[in-house]
């Protein structure tokens, strides 16, 4: 298996790590939930922590979920975090999207959940998605659009964070408003059958809050994002810790909401 030459622009820091273990089946893969059948075989793209390809594994039972990182760092991390509590019918595996290590018509559904927006190539992704997927399997991919995000009371350090970010993306060849893209990739990929979603992450309650704010907060100073902006110079600190401060004192207000809109895409192959 060769390495992917695509930049992660969030990189493994615990302020992201935090966030991807929040993630269950319930609010990622809601668009998926109602057409998924117990025996199913189901391959988790980019899985991160696991946290949504163990919740999976439990509905599909005694199906075989088989979830894959390209990262050794994040499997390992995954197979402690799911620890004697891993479903049995559940496996991490470390594998590269561009070049996946089955062989054709291996499984009756793959899911991809955020990770299309940080690949360079996200059409030869789900090419090779679709040649893992037997005749008739479904593939399901959902990727946050960060151009339709929006929050209040609007905040000129959060506007900044988000022009940072595009970017930033921009920089490493990835896009960042890939859920307006899902459908047109999945077509260039060879789909022709497919529905187009959207749902929504909403933080508002003030434990919401208090969660994403200080999420990016940490993220902006902490994280991969930090050092990409500073390496790429799109960014001073004083000006990342500046934004960090705008995501706390956001987080602070009453009258707060911040709305991750996402694009989700199901498709029969």
């Amino acid at each position: 298996m060769s390495e992917s030459k695509d930049v992660y622009t969030h990189g493994y820091h615990e302020s992201v790590l935090r966030s991807h273990t929040w993630r269950t089946a319930e609010n990622s893969a809601g668009f998926l939930l109602p057409h998924l059948g117990r025996g199913a075989r189901l391959l988790d793209v980019g899985c991160g922590p696991g946290t949504i390809s163990a919740d999976l594994a439990r509905l599909l039972a005694p199906g075989l979920v088989t979830a894959i990182d390209i990262s050794e760092e994040v499997i390992e991390k995954a197979r402690t975090l799911q620890g004697d509590q891993s479903p049995e019918n559940l496996e991490f595996r470390i594998d590269n999207v561009y070049e996946l290590s089955f062989p054709d018509s291996s499984f009756d559904v793959v899911y991809a959940h955020q990770v299309l927006q940080h690949l360079s190539d996200p059409v030869a992704a789900i090419v090779e998605m679709r040649r893992v997927l037997r005749e008739g399997g479904l593939l399901a991919v959902r990727d946050a659009d960060f151009g339709a995000f929006t929050w209040f009371p609007a905040d000129d350090r959060l506007t900044k964070w988000l022009a940072i970010y595009h970017e930033l993306t921009m920089a490493n060849g990835a896009q960042a408003d890939a859920g307006r893209h899902l459908a047109h990739w999945v077509r260039e990929a060879g789909f022709t059958s497919m529905t187009f979603t959207s749902s929504n992450w909403n933080y508002a309650s003030e434990a919401e809050r208090r969660w994403w704010g200080q999420l990016w907060a940490d993220r902006v100073r902490h994280s991969d994002f930090a050092t990409q902006a500073l390496a790429y110079r799109l960014a001073t600190k004083d000006e990342l810790d500046d934004i960090a401060e705008g995501f706390i004192e956001w987080s602070k207000d009453e009258e707060g909401l911040f709305i991750v809109v996402n694009g989700e895409v199901l498709a029969r192959r």
